[in-house]
Parts: structure tokens; C-alpha cells; sequence
């Protein structure tokens, strides 16, 4: 499923997973945040509901085993083109997961998967939603 050029908004959701006072980030392969810092996550499938989803797509970004917990934040995310149409549009479902086993490897579209400490984050390009969030939880200043 591609979320490019939708005739409607594309239901999403994301991990937050802190481990040792470590946040799991992945460096995006695909647009719309293609090479930006972000939490785990992506889109619904028919019949998954919002947890699986996002233990579904955490493990397969990373190969982390994580179990769903409470919401936690959402937002939308709009990209137009240049010539003004709708090239992307999610409304996203964020919700914390707690890690239950593996490592961070990236995987499917992830260029990088890692655990990043709040002090790493400055010198890293973080997606702008992700940095909303972080600073919500109280993981950043």
C-alpha cells in the first residue's frame, strides 16, 4: 500500500519504546520523512487493530518484540507538492509499547534502527512530529 497520492487519509500508528533511558528511533527509507529520525511505525492493515499494528510494525522495522500499551498522542501529518495536491496525508495513532526482546536492527524500509539517548538526539536529524512527542513525554526538554 502506498501512501502517496491517497484519495483519502491513511489511518497510521507509532511505538514509543524506552529501554535504560534509551528511545527507539528509526531512520526513515521512504517519503514522506525519508531520511529523518522517527519513532517506529506505519500503516494499518484491514481487520489489524491500532496495538497490533503498532507490534506489527515495530518488529517489522526492527525485529523488536514489543507489547502495545496506552495511547499516547495524535496528530496529522499533510504534505502537499508543488503544485498544491495532496501528496501524503496519515492521521497517526501513537501509543507506548513496552519492549519485550531483541536488539534494533533495521529492517523493511528502515535505514537505521537504534536505541538513542536524549543527549544523541541534537545531532540527529529527528522528524519534527517525533521531537512534538518526545518533548510530551518528557524525554527532551
Amino acid at each position: 500500500m502506498t501512501g502517496q497520492y491517497p484519495d483519502h487519509p491513511r489511518v497510521a500508528v507509532g511505538g514509543v519504546v524506552f529501554k535504560h533511558g534509551c528511545v527507539l528511533l528509526v531512520r526513515r527509507g521512504k517519503p514522506p520523512a525519508m531520511g529523518e529520525w522517527a519513532i517506529p511505525g506505519g500503516g494499518v492493515e484491514l481487520g489489524e487493530s491500532l496495538r497490533e499494528a503498532v507490534e506489527r510494525e515495530i518488529r517489522e522495522e526492527t525485529g523488536i518484540r514489543v507489547r502495545a500499551g496506552e495511547f499516547c498522542h495524535l496528530f496529522e501529518d499533510i504534505r502537499k507538492d508543488r503544485h498544491g495536491r495532496v501528496e501524503f496525508h496519515y492521521v497517526i495513532v501513537d501509543f507506548l509499547a513496552e519492549h519485550v526482546s531483541g536488539e534494533p536492527e533495521p529492517k523493511s524500509d528502515a535505514l537505521a534502527a537504534s536505541w538513542i539517548t536524549a543527549e544523541e538526539l541534537p545531532g540527529l536529524t529527528v522528524n519534527r512530529n517525533t521531537r512534538i512527542l518526545l518533548k510530551k513525554l518528557h524525554f527532551l526538554d
